[in-house]
């Protein structure tokens, strides 16, 4: 399984690991869908706005499955993930999609 790893903040000192199964557990939630207001930046307010979609989303479900809670433990709810590194993952996020995606059709 794929890993890559993102920086989380603008100095370069802090980072986290994404795994393949992190990007297909937002994929199938969509969880990036929506989340960026049309003025196009990501801040505080939309990983906090990220952070209450899940905790919705598992509290609805309190026996959802193993995957979103990783992705919770692993990135979202990680002490490094700030704004930059949402704006980090959704960028790799973009690109993973697109590469899946193009393969997938050909």
């Amino acid at each position: 399984m794929e890993t890559y790893k993102i920086q989380t903040n603008a100095s370069g000192t802090r980072s986290i690991t994404i795994k393949q199964g992190h990007l297909e557990t937002i994929k199938k939630y969509s969880l990036l869908k929506d989340l960026i207001d049309s003025n196009g930046i990501v801040d505080e307010a939309v990983l906090d706005k990220l952070k209450l979609n899940i905790r919705s989303m598992l509290e609805a479900e309190p026996e959802t499955n193993k995957e979103l809670l990783d992705l919770c433990l692993d990135v979202i709810y990680n002490n490094n993930m700030k704004a930059f590194g949402l704006n980090q993952l959704i960028t790799l996020y973009a690109k993973w999609e697109e590469k899946n995606t193009s393969t997938t059709n050909e």
